[in-house]
């Protein structure tokens, strides 16, 4: 599990490392390559849909190796692109595989471990992404800038081949099984559009979603963009520049995704906000420190003041990670997880990060700095995710143990929908 959300990531960002070379190649203006970003993760917001229904009524093993076998194709093809038109459908074809991998996943990893330890979990899973987007980065701009940027895909694509065949021998627990009361059950047939919709109902889950959509904007932004900052602002290559933003990227992530599910799990133990509390402090300190950074003076080079207070705020924003998806698992019944992480998809790339690298590129175009435009959107948005986030402390508790009832009135067996029509 923790390998496909490396190789998820590596697919997704190779791009943005090799983002230089194929704007120069294409002849594209900074409005065209943010596109080719918003491209994927619009349809991975849209595709979503279907594959969190999927999972949530079928078998999520097998839902996880279709969707890894669909992108890992998709990124093969992107490397024989010819033009902007074929990027731009091989990209979007790519999101189509990777959102069937998220829903099914985090629906797996809770019925493999129980409440008390998810936070660590989700953080050690989540530090498969922070490596993958490190490799995605280093390598795949090291390779665009020996071999070729087509190369770089090449590279991202194979290993996701045999990792859709390992997919295949995953176990399939029982729904509810690491539930402290309740039935285990081999199948359930909760999802429904009804039911679906009903989730926004849940307090706590809505503050998740909505601070997690304005930090999908900062996060997706930043990354897509850090590369060409570190290009035109302290003249670095291709190379170096992809290969320090994989180092910052993978050190400041995997400090701050497997720092938070501890913190969150140990506090939780006594304070069942402390989820939603460790996640709050990082997005302040994470508007802190990436202002810092990008104000940084670029005469002296990256090292002195750039890369140190990036560095702080990557660990800052990732401290979230486990934390907040152990929390929208604990609020929502077994049968409608992979559900509830479908509509946060939903939500938070439709209405945060699809349009953030195109939006980051216009205003870039307007002003004429990219890094003015990171400046403007990035710490205003993660203030107001830490205000939304804020407005669940006083519900986490309460949602989880209706979760808790609800689950532990459930019949054994599950209710065929036919007789549930009756």
């Amino acid at each position: 599990m923790v390998g496909i959300n490396f190789l998820n990531y590596m697919d997704r960002w190779v791009a943005s490392a090799a983002s230089p070379l194929i704007q120069k190649e294409f002849h594209l203006s900074d409005t065209l390559v943010g596109l080719l970003g918003s491209a994927f993760l619009l349809v991975y917001a849209f595709a979503a849909i279907p594959f969190g229904y999927w999972a949530d009524r079928g078998v999520r093993k097998t839902v996880v190796a279709a969707g890894v076998a669909i992108w890992s194709l998709a990124t093969l093809v992107t490397g024989f692109s010819r033009n902007f038109a074929q990027l731009f459908l091989s990209r979007a074809v790519l999101g189509i595989g990777e959102a069937s991998y998220y829903p099914a996943g985090t629906s797996l990893l809770s019925d493999y471990f129980p409440k008390e330890q998810r936070g660590r979990v989700m953080s050690i899973w989540g530090a498969g992404s922070t490596v993958g987007i490190a490799v995605g980065f280093a390598g795949g701009g090291f390779i665009a800038e020996k071999f070729g940027w087509r190369s770089a895909f090449f590279f991202a694509a194979v290993p996701g081949i045999l990792f859709a065949l390992l997919a295949f021998g995953l176990r399939e627990p029982l729904r509810g099984s690491m539930e402290s009361r309740g039935p285990a059950l081999k199948k359930t047939y909760d999802a429904s559009l009804a039911k679906f919709l009903a989730l926004l109902r849940i307090p706590t889950l809505r503050a998740t979603i909505g601070a997690q959509t304005l930090l999908f904007f900062v996060l997706a932004s930043n990354a897509f963009w850090l590369p060409l900052v570190l290009n035109r602002r302290f003249n670095l290559s291709v190379g170096k520049a992809g290969l320090l933003a994989g180092v910052v990227l993978v050190l400041g992530g995997l400090i701050g995704t497997l720092a938070g599910g501890w913190i969150a799990d140990r506090r939780a133990l006594k304070n069942p906000a402390a989820h939603l509390e460790v996640g709050i402090a990082g997005f302040l300190g994470g508007a802190v420190f990436i202002t810092i950074a990008l104000l940084a003076p670029m005469n002296a080079g990256p090292i002195p003041v750039f890369i140190p207070a990036f560095l702080l705020a990557v660990i800052c924003l990732y401290l979230y990670s486990g934390p907040f998806t152990a929390v929208s698992q604990n609020v929502v019944s077994p049968g409608l997880r992979a559900s509830s992480v479908t509509l946060l998809l939903f939500v938070s790339h439709v209405f945060g990060d699809s349009h953030s690298t195109f939006d980051v590129g216009v205003i870039s175009e307007r002003i004429g700095s990219l890094q003015t435009a990171l400046l403007i959107t990035s710490p205003t948005l993660l203030i107001l995710a830490a205000a939304i986030a804020a407005t669940g402390l006083r519900t986490v508790k309460r949602d989880t143990q209706a979760m808790e009832e609800e689950w532990a009135a459930r019949p054994a067996e599950p209710e065929e929908p036919a007789l549930l029509s009756r």
